[in-house]
């Protein structure tokens, strides 16, 4: 009886655990495919997932590269088209995307129909990591420019140099172009050709991403660093509806000068009443600074003034040569171009960080280097000696806010590198 009795509970349970496994299995359905509108309520129909805003259960999807020398006319050629849609596409490509601004080894993607025929309906093209163009094949035409969602992540990073500023960043796993970033904020305080094994750096900045890509930096924070023993912060500040950056004092880190006249390249003659000429093997003033670099490195305009001369040729020596009146007081000269940049003349007026030529090795040079000379009042002086005044300080009026903003920055340098 107890055997017969314990057959029939172990019957009953079968029964109910397979009528429980047909009711989950055919009727509750499955949470990837679904969208729940709020707790508590019926879940009503399936989550459509979507691929640049396109529906992507309803279509095959291809995915390739624009190879060299392609155009996307030659990608449509693979697929069927509905009548007309090329017609219409060229008709339509200035008003949103000028097709001839696509680049090789750029991405794109393909929806096709699921059926025999196989007709296009879209190709998305990732013309940046952000930026795609949607082609949209139908009864018309359309295109439109679109972006993926962009995630900002706020990092601190820190480091000590060795060599430079770049290598530093790639010792300490740091994207290197924070160190153009940097380069920007401490143009005018910070000479980043004579930096030394002792010197430091802080920074607190946002980084972009795409999905887990990294596309880009965004906005620094705060900054730190550490030179020849000064200490130099950078502080955002927001004035007059700008926000630049500030030392300690509320004194604006943009001067009227930049420190040199182009990036990340280095020292190879200084100013001098007597330097051996490498050519000429007699001592002769040099009253400038060289530097060296890559041929056709950009030249910038350390500060705004007027073009005084633009001269090609080989100017006693000089080169292709430009030089810049800045006020009454400074004027700059640049030697040895091996050419102008577009627009550049005499009588042109440049701001402060436009490019104005390129290095060279025109006149009497050994090889590529910038020739730079700084004047005061018409008198030669020793660029690396110049103090430049500050542009424009904290307003009085703001000093208890720009305070308060200075009290939280440090703070926040302090407490990220805690």
């Amino acid at each position: 009886m107890k055997r017969g009795r314990l057959v029939l509970i172990v019957i009953i349970i079968v029964v109910i655990a397979s009528g429980s496994y047909f009711y989950c299995y055919h009727f509750i359905p499955d949470r990837g495919e679904v969208e729940i509108i709020e707790a508590g309520t019926m879940l009503t129909e399936k989550e459509v997932i979507r691929l640049y805003g396109i529906p992507v259960d309803s279509f095959e999807i291809l995915f390739d590269v624009v190879k060299r020398n392609q155009m996307l006319l030659d990608i449509l050629s693979d697929f069927n088209l509905p009548e007309g849609s090329i017609a219409g596409l060229i008709s339509k490509e200035h008003d949103a995307f000028d097709l001839r601004k696509i680049r090789a080894g750029n991405k794109y993607v393909v929806f096709v129909e699921k059926d025999s025929i196989r007709t296009l309906r879209y190709l998305v093209y990732e013309h940046t990591p952000i930026e795609y163009v949607r082609f949209c094949f139908g009864d018309t035409v359309s295109i439109d420019v679109d972006h993926k969602e962009v995630r900002q992540e706020t990092k601190f990073v820190q480091g000590k140099i060795n060599t430079s500023l770049w290598n530093a960043m790639i010792d300490n796993g740091i994207d290197p172009t924070l160190a153009n970033e940097l380069s920007e904020i401490y143009a005018w305080s910070i000479d980043f050709f004579g930096l030394q094994p002792a010197d430091s750096f802080s920074v607190v900045y946002d980084e972009q991403y795409v999905d887990s890509i990294s596309v880009g930096l965004g906005r620094i924070h705060a900054a730190y660093f550490r030179h020849t023993g000064i200490d130099f912060y950078a502080i955002p500040f927001v004035q007059d509806s700008v926000e630049s950056y500030y030392d300690i004092e509320g004194q604006s880190l943009r001067k009227a000068f930049l420190k040199a006249p182009l990036r990340f390249s280095r020292i190879s003659s200084r100013f001098s009443n007597s330097r051996l000429h490498p050519i000429l093997k007699i001592r002769r003033p040099h009253h400038g600074v060289d530097y060296a670099a890559p041929g056709g490195t950009p030249v910038l305009a350390i500060g705004d003034g007027r073009i005084m001369k633009a001269q090609r040729g080989y100017n006693k020596g000089a080169g292709n040569m430009i030089k810049i009146r800045h006020n009454s007081v400074y004027t700059t000269a640049y030697l040895h171009l091996s050419g102008f940049a577009p627009g550049i003349r005499q009588g042109t007026y440049v701001k402060q960080g436009d490019v104005i030529g390129y290095v060279g090795t025109t006149g009497l040079s050994t090889g590529p280097h910038l020739d730079f000379r700084f004047y005061k009042n018409g008198k030669a002086i020793d660029p690396l000696k110049v103090e430049a005044p500050p542009v424009e300080p904290v307003h009085e009026e703001n000093l208890a806010a720009f305070d308060s903003i200075k009290i939280a920055t440090i703070k926040l340098l302090n407490r990220s590198g805690s």
